[in-house]
C-alpha cells in the first residue's frame, strides 16, 4: 500500500503539470541561471532546480554536482531530500543531514556529499508542487533568516517561470479545441507574464544592487530597475537619520523640488515619514487623499513632482526602518497586492545596499579626514616659492595614501651649517582603504622624527632609519617614496640651492631649469617593504640655479590602465616647462587637469618648489 507521501509524488495531475514545462534530465538555459543565482546569493558549492517524475528526480538546472550526476543530471527517488518538499509542499531545511532522523538514512549524503540542506517548493498555478529549489551545502550549515528569505524570492521567480512554460504548453493545445479554453489559456498566460516580470524584477535587484558602494549609486539602481517595469514617473529615496528624515537628492537636476524639502522630521505629516515611522506601506491613491491625511508641504512637493498616485515602501533595518522607497506615478495607478509584495521585497534589497553604503560612505569619510589631517599647509621659506595639491581618486571608495610633507629642520653648528635644510617628501603607500591612509600617517610621522633624531644626515641615511623602524616595531608599511633636503648655498653662490635626495622605487622627480629644458632625476633604489632585505640607499646631489622648478609627483599624474607611461611623463614636462614661472598652485591644477584628467583612477599628490629668482 502506498504511503500518503508516495500518492502526493505520483498524483497524475502533478505528474501532467511537471511534463507540461517541458523539463527533464536536460541542461535548461533559464533554469542553469536560477541555480547560478541560488550558489551566488547563498553561498552554497551546489545548487539544483530539481523535478520529481514518478520514478526519479531531474536536474534542468544545476550547479556544483560531481559526477556521474552532473553528466545524468538525474538521481533515483531514492537520493532525493526534494520529496520531503514535495510532498508537504513546505520548505523542508536540514542543517546536518546526518543528525536528522528524517534524512540520516539517505543515501545522498555518501553519494552526493549532502550535509546542509534548504528546498523552497517550486508550484504550478493551481499550487501542485512540482519539485523545489534547493540549496546544497556540502558542510553542516545554520540556514539564516536572510538566505532562506532570498531563496523563497528565487523559487518565487522560477515558479513563475515554470507556470509560463506550462500555459504556453496548454496555449498549444487551446489552439486545437473550443475558442473558451483557449481564452482561459490566454489569460492565464497573461496573468503567469505579470507574475513572471515581477519576478524577474526581484532577480536584477539582487544582482543590480549585490555590488553598490555609495547611496547615490544605490538610488540610480534602484530607478533603472523600476522604470522599465513598472513605469513610475518619480522614484526616490528618503533615509531616517536621528528622527529627521533625508532626501536623497537626485544631483543630475531632473527633480529640482527635492532641495526644497530636503530634510524634514519623522513625525511630520509626509506619506514618506508615516511609512518608515509605522513600518508599512502607505498607499496615496490621488490629490485629493494626500489634501485630506497630509500636511501642505507634502501636497506642494507631489504637486511640483506631478504625481497622482504614490507608494511609499519602508526600507527594514536591523532595529528600526532606514527609510523609505517612493514611486509615483503622473496617472491613476493601481497597486495590487502582487506588486505590494515585489515592492516590498525590493525594498529589502535597497534596504541592505543603503546599510552597505552607509558603511562605506562612513569609512571613506573618516579615511579622507584622517588623510587630509596629514597634509598640512607648506611652511613659507625664504628664496622659495612652494605649493602643494591632493586630489582624491574620481571613484569615492578609493582611498589612497598618497601623500606630501615639507618641514624645516634646524641648523646642526657642529657641521658649520647657519642656515635652516628644508625637507621635502612625496610617498605612497600601498593600498586604497581605511589601513592605507593610517600608514601613511605613521610612515610621515616617523620620517620626520628620524629627520629631528639624525641631525645633519643625508636623505639615504634617514629613509634607512624609517625602514629600521617600521620594521622593527612590526608597523607594515610598504610603497615608495623620494626624501630630499634643500639647503642654500654659501656664498658666493648664495642664490643658488644644493637638492640631496634619495628616491625607494618612485616615480623620478622632474626638474624644469632656468633654459626652458626639463630633466628626470632618474636614480634611485628599492621600495620600501617590510618584508625585504635591508638595501644601500644612495644620496644623489644638483645645484639648483635660480628659477629651476623641482617637482615631486605620485604614480596617479602619469599611470593610467592603457595609456603609455612615458607620453603621460613627458606631457607633464611640457607643461611643466611652459608654466614653469605661473602661479605655482594655478600651475599644479592645470597640470593635473591637462595630464590626469577629471576622472584619474587613483590619488594624486603633488609637491613643487622653485628657486627665486
Amino acid at each position: 500500500m502506498a504511503s500518503p507521501e508516495d500518492e502526493v509524488v505520483g498524483d497524475a495531475d502533478r505528474l501532467q503539470a511537471v511534463r507540461d514545462t517541458g523539463l527533464t534530465a536536460v541542461a535548461d538555459a533559464d533554469m542553469d541561471r536560477f541555480a547560478r543565482l541560488v550558489s551566488r546569493m547563498l553561498g552554497v558549492p551546489v545548487a539544483l532546480v530539481s523535478m520529481l517524475e514518478d520514478a526519479r528526480q531531474v536536474f534542468p538546472g544545476m550547479v556544483g554536482l560531481s559526477e556521474p550526476w552532473a553528466r545524468t543530471r538525474q538521481t533515483p527517488l531514492s537520493h532525493s531530500l526534494c520529496h520531503h518538499v514535495v510532498a508537504s509542499g513546505e520548505p523542508f531545511t536540514v542543517g546536518d543531514t546526518r543528525a536528522d532522523e528524517r534524512t540520516a538514512a539517505s543515501p545522498a549524503i555518501g553519494d552526493l556529499g549532502v550535509l546542509g540542506y534548504a528546498g523552497m517548493p517550486l508550484t504550478d498555478d493551481a499550487g501542485r508542487v512540482l519539485g523545489s529549489l534547493c540549496a546544497i551545502d556540502t558542510r553542516p550549515r545554520r540556514w539564516s533568516d536572510e538566505d532562506l528569505a532570498a531563496l523563497r524570492d528565487l523559487a518565487a521567480a522560477c515558479s513563475a517561470e515554470l507556470r509560463l512554460r506550462i500555459a504556453s504548453s496548454q496555449r498549444e493545445l487551446a489552439r486545437r479545441g473550443e475558442a473558451r479554453a483557449r481564452e482561459r489559456a490566454d489569460v492565464m498566460q497573461q496573468r503567469t507574464r505579470t507574475a513572471l516580470k515581477r519576478s524577474q524584477l526581484l532577480l536584477r535587484a539582487a544582482d543590480a544592487l549585490a555590488d553598490t558602494t555609495g547611496l547615490s549609486e544605490v538610488r540610480q539602481r534602484v530607478r533603472e530597475l523600476v522604470s522599465g517595469d513598472l513605469k513610475p514617473h518619480y522614484v526616490g529615496l528618503v533615509l531616517a537619520e536621528r528622527r529627521r528624515m533625508r532626501r536623497l537628492i537626485d544631483r543630475t537636476g531632473v527633480a529640482p523640488v527635492e532641495y526644497s524639502y530636503e530634510t524634514y522630521s519623522i513625525d511630520s505629516a509626509w506619506p514618506t515619514a508615516r511609512a518608515a515611522r509605522e513600518k508599512r506601506t502607505v498607499i496615496v491613491h490621488s490629490p485629493e487623499e494626500l489634501a485630506e491625511q497630509y500636511g501642505p508641504d507634502a501636497v506642494a512637493a507631489f504637486g511640483q513632482l506631478g504625481l497622482h498616485t504614490a507608494v511609499c515602501v519602508p526600507l527594514p533595518g536591523t532595529v528600526s526602518s532606514l527609510g523609505t522607497l517612493v514611486l509615483g506615478w503622473a496617472h491613476p495607478y493601481e497597486i495590487d497586492v502582487l506588486e505590494q509584495a515585489v515592492l516590498a521585497s525590493l525594498a529589502g534589497y535597497t534596504a541592505r545596499a543603503v546599510e552597505r553604503a552607509l558603511f562605506v560612505d562612513d569609512r571613506v569619510h573618516v579615511a579622507h579626514q584622517l588623510q587630509e589631517a596629514m597634509l598640512t599647509d607648506l611652511p613659507t621659506v625664504d628664496g622659495l616659492d612652494s605649493a602643494a595639491l591632493y586630489r582624491p581618486a574620481a571613484q569615492a571608495d578609493m582611498v589612497g595614501g598618497d601623500w606630501y610633507d615639507l618641514y624645516i629642520l634646524p641648523p646642526v653648528p657642529d657641521r658649520g651649517e647657519d642656515s635652516a635644510t628644508v625637507a621635502l617628501t612625496i610617498g605612497d603607500i600601498t593600498g586604497h582603504d581605511m589601513h592605507a591612509a593610517t600608514l601613511m600617517g605613521q610612515t610621515r610621522s616617523m620620517l620626520r622624527q628620524a629627520d629631528l633624531d639624525h641631525p645633519g644626515k643625508d636623505p639615504a641615511h634617514i629613509v634607512r632609519a624609517l625602514e629600521h623602524a617600521n620594521r622593527e616595531l612590526l608597523i607594515g608599511s610598504s610603497g615608495t617614496l623620494v626624501h630630499t633636503h634643500l639647503r642654500p648655498c654659501p656664498p658666493p653662490d648664495a642664490e643658488t640651492w644644493e637638492l640631496t635626495w634619495t628616491n625607494a622605487g618612485h616615480p623620478p622627480p622632474l626638474l624644469a631649469l632656468p633654459d626652458g629644458t626639463t630633466e628626470l632625476l632618474h636614480d634611485h633604489g628599492t621600495l620600501i617593504h617590510p618584508g625585504l632585505d635591508p638595501s644601500p640607499r644612495t644620496s644623489h646631489r644638483r645645484v639648483l640655479a635660480p628659477g629651476t622648478l623641482l617637482l615631486l609627483y605620485t604614480d596617479g599624474l602619469v599611470e593610467r590602465r592603457g595609456a603609455d607611461l612615458d607620453a603621460l611623463t613627458d606631457r607633464a614636462a611640457r607643461v611643466l616647462t611652459t608654466h614653469r614661472r605661473d602661479d605655482l598652485p594655478a600651475l599644479l591644477s592645470h597640470l593635473v587637469d591637462t595630464v590626469a584628467g577629471p576622472t584619474a583612477p587613483d590619488d594624486i599628490a603633488l609637491l613643487a618648489v622653485r628657486v627665486k629668482e
